[in-house]
């Protein structure tokens, strides 16, 4: 398939807000797409590079190269052009970097460099989800959806299925079944902004403690085990303490949902980071153990002993878990039953302040009825967090790409340090709507100092509250820390930039920031 056929489906589904358009111009693509190029039609159409980050930034990007006349790239042959570029390293990388990237370039017509440009800097922000995809690929092969469905819920993925698919016909998905040994994506959950609110939408649920920990799904068939993260990457041989738990349960063939975690010594769970850096590790594993030993903790169960468990009622599956994993094992809950007094909604309450006292991250409040939606947020799974807002001021911003380009987008945050000056916090394009997109790209221009064609740096005046989940330290920031999920909330028109929170209120706020050189959201629950 030739490049320039999947920049311009980007170009049209960014350009069109109705779904259905766009699981149209979704069907005709993968119609005309071969199996060997859905693994790269699928993850460009989301904006991901297969091979992750290339080390290209802006000195690079920023230099114009004339485009081809016609378009002759293929996807496979940017996916070549792209592994070489990231494959550069050692003496002379940034000039053989540079090099790779302006033949690239050059091989490439004006749209397929805008395209080029947003896949290489994370711009590409059409709305082609897997979703719309999923829609799109059962409509190019004439399979419902909801078989589609299921099958990349058990399949691991879109791609594989789609490969499958394209291949062979709808008779591809009777090979996507619940295996032991196979890991499927799990089950997500959707934020609510308080307990009551998820009280209200769900009935009766039982109200979990959320950890802030490394997800993990446990599959065990007689003694072997493996262990898998979110992102389905094999942990095994990483987490050995797992493993050796896992084999004393009494079960024979299972699948387990869950998270490990670290304490310190006073009981007190670790960092997310501190747990991220153990997982991730490679090397020296019984090193790694001995200086952070981890603990499983399980909240649910997908397969037991030849029976799939997922269509089942939560409540259920939470029987066959306590009839499996011993009760230290499994997260703390508290059950609410359906039309929860006043009484039962305030002790539903206190469990989740208890929980954030213990040190955990919040509540997952989950409706006993439903089953469980592999890869999906669950409508019934709702996860309750306290809120962190911090009014910062604006540094600099980016101008953005795909449907921001000609926007003032990635915003450069700051708090007041004792001096008068600002410390850098991180960046966010987070949460920023069109109206107020538009609106800051002329505020923020009317405050330049500086415009590199990259950043526009501002006057430190407008203050902005931003929602963050934490902090981890950095040593990329000025103060050694930086904001952890920020999210624009609104600006405040009624606060200066000298009434905007300090360096100090902020590292006072969290004096226990994990390490941001760990493995962070691929893992993350």
């Amino acid at each position: 398939m030739l490049f320039a056929r999947l920049a311009q489906v980007s170009q049209d589904v960014a350009a069109t807000s109705a779904r259905t358009r766009k699981i149209a111009l979704l069907a005709e693509l993968f119609g005309d797409a071969s199996p060997d190029d859905v693994p790269l039609v699928i993850p460009y159409l989301a904006g991901r590079l297969p091979q992750g980050r290339l080390g290209v930034g802006w000195r690079v990007l920023g230099e114009p190269v004339p485009p081809a006349d016609r378009p002759r790239l293929t996807v496979q042959d940017v996916d070549a052009e792209l592994t070489a570029i990231g494959d550069v390293a050692g003496a002379g990388s940034q000039a053989e970097r540079k090099r790779l990237v302006g033949a690239l370039m050059g091989a490439a017509t004006a749209a397929e460099q805008r395209f080029l440009i947003g896949l290489v800097t994370g711009e590409v922000r059409q709305g082609a989800l897997d979703a719309v995809a999923l829609e799109g690929l059962a409509r190019a092969t004439g399979t419902p959806p909801a078989d589609v469905r299921r099958a990349v819920m058990l399949g691991g993925g879109l791609q594989p299925v789609a490969q499958a698919l394209l291949a062979r016909g709808p008779e591809a998905l009777d090979d996507f079944r619940l295996t032991v040994g196979r890991p499927v994506l799990p089950m997500l959950a959707h934020s609510a902004s308080a307990v009551v609110d998820a009280l209200d939408k769900l009935g009766e649920c039982a109200v979990e403690e959320k950890l802030d920990g490394i997800r993990i799904q446990v599959h065990r068939d007689g003694d072997e085990v493996h262990v898998y993260t979110r992102t389905l990457d094999d942990v095994t041989d990483r987490l050995p303490e797992v493993t050796s738990t896992v084999r004393e349960f009494t079960g024979e063939r299972f699948i387990l949902d869950g998270e490990v975690i670290a304490f310190d010594g006073n009981g007190r769970p670790r960092a997310f980071q501190d747990v991220a850096g153990r997982v991730g590790s490679r090397v020296d594993v019984a090193g790694a153990a001995a200086a952070l030993p981890v603990s499983p903790v399980f909240f649910d169960v997908l397969y037991v002993d030849g029976r799939d468990l997922l269509d089942l009622p939560f409540g259920e599956r939470h029987e066959e878990l306590a009839r499996l994993v011993p009760e230290p094992m499994r997260v703390r809950r508290h059950v609410v039953p359906d039309g929860a007094d006043e009484g039962q909604r305030a002790a539903a309450e206190r469990f989740f302040t208890d929980t954030i006292g213990r040190g955990h991250e919040g509540v997952v409040i989950k409706g006993v009825d439903a089953p469980y939606s592999a890869g999906r947020r669950g409508a019934s799974w709702l996860k309750v967090k306290p809120v962190h807002t911090l009014d910062l001021v604006v540094l600099a911003a980016e101008w953005g790409h795909g449907r921001r380009t000609g926007k003032l987008s990635n915003l450069h945050l700051g708090a007041r340090r004792d001096d008068g000056t600002f410390a850098m916090l991180g960046k966010t394009f987070k949460g920023l709507t069109d109206a107020l997109l538009t609106w800051q790209t002329v505020r923020l221009q009317e405050l330049a100092t500086g415009d590199d064609g990259h950043v526009v740096t501002v006057r430190p005046e407008l203050v902005v509250e931003i929602a963050y989940d934490g902090l981890q330290r950095s040593t990329r920031y000025p103060a050694g820390v930086t904001l952890r999920f920020a999210r624009v909330v609104r600006y405040r028109d009624d606060k200066t930039a000298e009434q905007a929170d300090t360096v100090d209120t902020v590292l006072a706020a969290h004096p226990s920031p994990g390490d941001d050189e760990a493995p962070s959201d691929p893992l993350e629950t």
